[in-house]
C-alpha cells in the first residue's frame, strides 16, 4: 500500500446546528446522507452552473467536535471559506479554514491495516483509495500505523492520472466548467434527487436533455507530455485542450461530437505537434445522459 501527503489539498470546517441544511442547500451532493467515516464528491457552482469549487467531505465525529470537514483544493480554501460565509446570512453555523493546521494524507493500492478518526474512502473511483485529514506533521506515522509505505505526491498524481479522475485548475478551469465536462456525474459528484441547490437548474437540464458536448477523457501518448492547455488538433480543427500527464497518460477535455467525428475520418489527433490517442474512444459515443458502468 502506498501513501502520499497532498500539499495542494485544505480543510474548510463548517459546523453548528444547521450546518447540514445549510450546505445542502448550496452544494451538488447530498449531505444528509453523510456520517462519520464516508466521504461524498461535490461542488459549489455558481447560478450559472459552473464549477466554483469541487470538493470531497465528511462529517467529523463528535470526538472531533463534529460539523463537516471539507477537503478542497488549498488554494481555494479562503475563498471557499468566504463563499459560505456569504451565504450563511443569518443560519446558525460557523466557518473556518483549517488548511494551516490540517491537511489530505491520501493512501491507496491495498486495505488499510488500521482505520485512523477522520478517514473515508474516496467516492469518485473505488482505485483511489482513502482519504485522512490530519496535519502534515504526522504523515510518516499514520503511514506506519495503516501499513503504507509514504511516498512523493507526485506517484498519487500519475495514479489520479491514469484512473482519468480530472483536477481542476489542470484538467479544467474553476469558473469555465459544467459539472458534467468534468464528469462529476459519473464519478458520484451530484445527487440528482436532491432537492435545490446553487446552479441547481443548469445541471439538470444538462442532464434530461443531455446537452453536455465536453467531456473529460483519458489519452495515451506514445512520447513526451504535451504541455498543460495546449490545443488539441485533428487535422486542423481544434477538438479539445490537453490537462493533465504522467507516465505515457493523460487528461484531456475535448468536444466529444468533434473526436466522434475525427475518429470516423481516421483523423489522427495531436498536442503541441505531438500525437495523443483515446484510451477508450467509445466514451466519446456514450450519450451524454448515460452512467458509465
Amino acid at each position: 500500500m502506498k501513501s502520499a501527503f497532498l500539499p495542494d489539498r485544505g480543510v474548510v470546517k463548517v459546523a453548528g446546528e444547521e450546518a447540514r441544511n445549510f450546505l445542502n442547500g448550496l452544494v451538488t451532493t447530498d449531505v444528509d446522507k453523510l456520517k462519520p467515516g464516508l466521504g461524498r464528491f461535490g461542488a459549489l457552482l455558481t447560478p450559472q452552473g459552473k464549477i466554483i469549487v469541487d470538493f470531497l467531505i465528511t462529517e467529523a465525529p463528535a470526538g472531533h467536535g463534529g460539523g463537516f470537514l471539507i477537503d478542497c483544493p488549498k488554494a481555494l480554501a479562503d475563498g471557499l471559506a468566504t463563499k459560505l460565509k456569504f451565504y450563511k446570512l443569518r443560519a446558525k453555523v460557523t466557518v473556518e479554514n483549517l488548511s494551516d493546521d490540517l491537511g489530505v494524507l491520501a493512501a491507496w493500492d491495498g486495505e488499510p491495516a488500521a482505520e485512523p478518526d477522520l478517514a473515508f474512502a474516496d467516492p469518485r473511483n473505488e482505485d483511489l483509495g482513502c482519504r485522512i485529514l490530519i496535519p502534515e506533521a504526522l504523515k510518516q506515522k499514520l503511514s506506519d500505523l495503516i501499513g503504507a509505505e509514504l511516498v512523493d505526491a507526485a506517484a498519487y498524481e500519475a495514479h489520479r492520472i491514469a484512473l482519468g479522475v480530472p483536477r481542476g485548475g489542470l484538467d479544467f478551469m474553476y469558473n469555465d466548467a459544467f459539472p458534467h465536462e468534468t464528469n462529476m456525474d459519473r464519478l458520484s459528484g451530484v445527487d440528482f434527487d436532491k432537492g435545490c441547490y446553487v446552479g441547481q437548474e443548469v445541471v439538470s437540464r444538462m442532464q434530461h436533455r443531455g446537452t453536455a458536448r465536453t467531456r473529460s477523457v483519458k489519452i495515451l501518448l506514445d512520447g513526451p507530455s504535451p504541455e498543460t492547455g495546449v490545443t488539441i488538433l485533428a487535422g486542423d480543427k481544434a477538438v479539445g485542450t490537453m490537462g493533465s500527464s504522467a507516465q505515457g497518460k493523460g487528461i484531456a477535455l475535448v468536444r466529444i461530437d468533434r473526436v466522434a467525428d475525427a475518429l470516423d475520418a481516421e483523423q489522427a489527433l495531436t498536442a503541441g505537434g505531438l500525437a495523443v490517442r483515446l484510451a477508450e474512444p467509445e466514451m466519446v459515443r456514450i450519450p451524454a445522459k448515460q452512467p458509465i458502468t
